[in-house]
């Protein structure tokens, strides 16, 4: 009896765990698009694709194909100059912040 209790303390702990860990782990929301390339350095909403950090907030580069940020919609995502999949170099944004 005393190891059945165990194992079914430990079964609710490791699935009180889990529970805590997929509501810290912050993913699109109900009704948002990934858009890659318009986050500001340091405004990301998640990890990157290169997988070179793993949270939010710790982009190095502005409008980084690889980083992204949450936005309402597919359109505001094109018009912010961003794209709905990872991509190599900079957003439009990006491009504009280049002096001729």
């Amino acid at each position: 009896m005393k190891v059945n209790t165990l194992s079914l303390a430990a079964a609710v702990a490791g699935a009180v765990s889990l529970a805590a860990v997929a509501a810290t782990t912050p993913a699109v929301s109900a009704g948002k698009v990934k858009c890659w390339g318009v986050a500001k350095a340091g405004q990301n909403d998640c990890g990157n694709a290169a997988k070179t950090h793993s949270c939010a907030g710790q982009s190095k580069v502005d409008y980084s194909g690889d980083d992204w940020k949450n936005v309402a919609s597919k359109e505001e995502c094109t018009r912010l100059g961003g794209k709905l999949t990872t991509f190599k170099g900079k957003g439009k944004m990006g491009m504009m912040d280049k002096k001729s």
